[in-house]
Parts: structure tokens; sequence; C-alpha cells
């Protein structure tokens, strides 16, 4: 059997990092690659669906930082494209808290809340406002929380909203808004936007070769003179490079094998990063019987278990009379949704929707419920890496195995856990690759170099002893005729395991 062609690089992985990564390459004539993505489409954790007439975001559903003084580099994408969005505002979940009775939690929250407002000092972050104000109430920050008040309070600070340290880059940098992805097209439509420069498309389908779906990446083999991938389906691929595009997640993973293994300090690093589950739970509704309008699109369900179907959102400002709740679990309380069947998770969303709005509301007759965790193409949503990580941490994440580059938004040390920071990421590890590439260039030109000086000199010599019989050649035409014809130079190999040579 004939060895495979070969490419200058395999991007494994078709999210916003291995498009982006893939983009820089091609806009630098780098245009022989392949792209391998496991599923069926790209996007990675962007996702959408349609769901109850709309089409609802899945994974990432956000623009966060939005408004600051740098301009946040997805929010330009969405703005170029048209991308409809809606300003998100959370704040007002906190005077959005119902208890297992149905009263909002309590009665004179607000008003203090709002008089405290007034005072707040600028040049504090919005989060860490909040953080102070929720201890002069509860001092549920600095001791265990117990009621269940301080427990969806705990759960908003540290799962859903406060998964960073102070400063939040994103925040800091980009600006403090936030908007929610509220399109037909979907968030993915940016990824396409993205590859329609570089890709062949028509009628927004993704037509070109170089892109391969439903390619499972099982083995990559690496060594000092290429790389060699093996697909579930017993394709074979071979590159000079490649880019490993896959989620924090799926390199903690068994899914892919390295051959020969990483290394420990690789390894030691990506296991040091936390895999965040964030799992959207639809419920789709005959009617609206919630409270809806600005103030109420956020709201906050305390019980007596921390992270029980704690943070419900309305859509009723994304896409008016669609008549969807949504509700956020994360981590524990993801996972043991995901193992259940969809009919038990509705009755359980059910019978907590019942405790706020009363026994009288309707039947949900719909739900959607996303298995981020048990999907083995992503085994969870976003890196999360501990307080306590350092920065050699991030650095070996990111810093590339010989032929074998990384790169996602576990790669990002200022953007961690955001669609822009999977972009920028991907943008970064295509031009260090490109930095790689012209270096091996230089290299070789250096080693050719060497190889012909001998051969230089002997030309010489015999142009000096032997003038008649060398007179009418050029000193350099021999080596150069040698070389073209590929008899100079050593050819450097990989032995494949079925026996092929792969020549650099």
């Amino acid at each position: 059997m004939d060895s495979p062609s070969r490419s200058s690089v395999i991007i494994v992985g078709a999210g916003i990092s291995g498009i982006s990564a893939s983009k820089v390459l091609a806009e630098k004539g780098v245009d022989d690659i392949i792209i391998l993505e496991a599923s069926d489409r790209i996007g990675g954790r962007i996702r959408k669906e349609q769901f109850g007439g709309v089409s609802v975001e899945l994974g990432a559903g956000w623009i966060a930082g939005v408004g600051g003084r740098e301009s946040n580099p997805v929010w330009e994408l969405a703005t170029e494209a048209g991308l409809r969005t809606c300003l998100s505002d959370y704040s007002n979940a906190r005077y959005n808290i119902y208890d297992r009775s149905g009263k909002i939690f309590p009665s004179g929250f607000r008003n203090v809340l709002c008089a405290m407002t007034k005072c707040y000092n600028q040049s504090f972050s919005y989060y860490y406002y909040i953080i102070l104000i929720l201890n002069f109430f509860f001092g549920c920050m600095f001791r265990t929380p117990k009621t269940p008040i301080e427990l969806a309070i705990d759960f908003i600070l540290h799962d859903f909203e406060m998964a960073e340290v102070e400063p939040i880059s994103t925040y800091v940098d980009f600006g403090e808004r936030e908007f929610l992805v509220a399109d037909q097209r979907g968030y993915d439509c940016l990824l396409y936007k993205m590859a329609e420069s570089f890709l062949f498309t028509s009628e927004g389908r993704i037509l070109d070769g170089r892109l391969q779906l439903n390619k499972v990446v099982r083995e990559l083999q690496h060594s000092r003179t290429g790389i060699r991938v093996i697909t579930e389906d017993g394709c074979v691929y071979e590159a000079n490079y490649v880019i490993l595009s896959v989620s924090i997640g799926v390199l903690q993973s068994d899914l892919i094998s390295f051959n020969p293994p990483l290394p420990r300090w690789k390894m030691e690093a990506i296991e040091k990063c936390d895999v965040m589950v964030y799992t959207k739970i639809f419920l789709k509704f005959p009617y609206k019987f919630w409270p809806s309008g600005p103030e109420k699109e956020f709201f906050i369900y305390a019980h007596e278990r921390r992270g029980y179907y704690t943070f419900w959102q309305h859509m009723e400002n994304a896409y008016p009379g669609s008549n969807i709740l949504v509700v956020t679990l994360t981590n524990e309380e993801s996972k043991r949704v995901e193992a259940q069947s969809d009919e038990e998770t509705l009755i359980e969303a059910m019978a907590v929707i019942r405790d706020m709005f009363g026994p009288n509301i309707p039947d949900a007759i719909d739900i959607l419920v996303p298995r981020w965790w048990n999907n083995r193409f992503q085994r969870g949503s976003y890196s999360n890496y501990p307080i306590i990580s350092n920065l050699n941490v991030f650095h070996n994440i990111k810093a590339p195995v010989g032929r074998v580059f990384f790169t996602g938004e576990h790669t990002s040390e200022r953007f961690n856990g955001y669609v822009h920071g999977g972009y920028l990421a991907g943008i970064d590890t295509g031009k260090a690759l490109l930095e790689e590439m012209w270096k091996e260039k230089e290299r070789k030109k250096e080693n050719q170099s060497l190889l012909l000086e001998p051969l230089l000199a002997l030309t010489g010599s015999l142009s000096l002893s032997q003038p008649d019989t060398v007179s009418n050649i050029h000193k350099c035409d021999i080596p150069t005729q040698l070389y073209l014809n590929g008899n100079l130079g050593i050819p450097e190999a990989i032995c494949s395991p079925r026996g092929h040579i792969m020549t650099a």
C-alpha cells in the first residue's frame, strides 16, 4: 500500500481555535493543510440547535467583555457579521431570589441594595462590589454557607460567575458588559465566516476537501521528522506538523494516544487544569406565566442542596413569545443530570418551577438537555485553573512537544474559559508554528550549505588544475545539478508500523 500524501500541517479540531489557527496559516501561504474534525460540523463547544421554534446555544452563548478600553475581537467579528445580540444584566438577579415557598427573599433586600448601589465606587469591578454587599448581609464569603440563601449565593459567586480571581482580564481589558447571542444563524456563523476566507464554500456549506468531518483521531505518532495521525475509521494522515485544538478534557481522557507518550512535564500540567461542566437546560411552555421585563430576566432559586436548579433565565428578551425558560447547572449537578433520563430531569425542574410560581402552572411541552461531560469529543465545557496555579502550568500546557503544537481556550493565560480566549489562542499558535516553520527552513538552508562546501572546494580545485577541461563549466553547476536531482542531502524518515517510509 502506498504511503498517504503528506501535508504541511494537520489541525485536529474545528472549533474556534482550530479555525483561527488554520486561517492564520492559509493567509501566510500555508494552504496544504488538513483539518480533522471528530463531529459532523465545525464549532466545537459553540453549538446551536433548533428548539421551540428558535435557535438556542447549547454551549457558549454570550460575548463577554464589551464596552471597555479595548475592543473584544469576537465582538468585532459579531459586528462585522451583523450578529443579533441582547444585553444581559445579571445584577437584577439579586432582587429575584425565590425560596421554596415562592416568596422573594427578603422583602427589604432590594431597597437596601439600591441605597448601597448609590455609594458604589467605580474603581472596583462590579463582581467585587457584589461580594462586599453579600458579605455585608450574610457573611457567607468568610464562613461555610449553610442556609438555602447562602448556598445559592455561594453557587452564583463561585460556580456561575466567579470562576476567576479578581481582577478578571476579560472585563478589565474589554469591558464589563455581556451580550447574549440571539441569532437564528447561531453563534457558529462567525466560524463559517472565518472559514469562507480560506476554504471553498457554496451556499453556506463548506465543500473544501481540506476539512474532513467525522474523523475521530485515535493515535498520534510523532518524531523528529514528522507526524502520523490515525483515525478511528482507519485513515492515515501524515504531515510535517500537527496542531491539537482539542479541549483540556479530551487531553485528560484516553481518546487520543500519543506515540511516544507525551513527556511527564506536559502531562502533569494537563492534569492540573480543572474541567468545568456548564449545562443549560431548556424548557418550552405553552404560554408565559413568569414575571417578564428587563429586571426579571434572571432569577435565583434557593434550595437546601447547593446548585440544585439555582440559576434561571427567561428567553423573552432574546426571543419574544418563545415561552422558553433556561436553568443552568454546573459540575457535579451537571454530571448527575447527564446520567439520568430527560424525563427524570423534567420532573425535577417542574417541581422547582412550581415551588417558585405555584402549582397551577402548565407542564413544559419539551425539554433539551445538553451532555457536554459525556460527549467524548468534549469531556466538559471549559477549563478552570486553580487559584494556586503558577505561570509554569500555563506555559507547559501551551508549549509544543517537538512537532506537536497545542491550542484552545485552555492555552490562553489571560482569557481561558472564554470564546475570545479560544480565538486568540488559535491565532497565537498559528503564528508560533509559522515562526517554527521559518526556522526549520533556515536550518535546512544552513545544512545544504555545509553539504555543498566540500563539493564547491573540489570544483574550485579542478578549475585550477585542469583549466582546459573545465573551463566551460561554472564551479556551482555541478553541485546545483546534484542538489536539484535529489542526490545531495540526507533524506529524513519515519518508519511507520506498517513499514512505510515518510520522507521529510
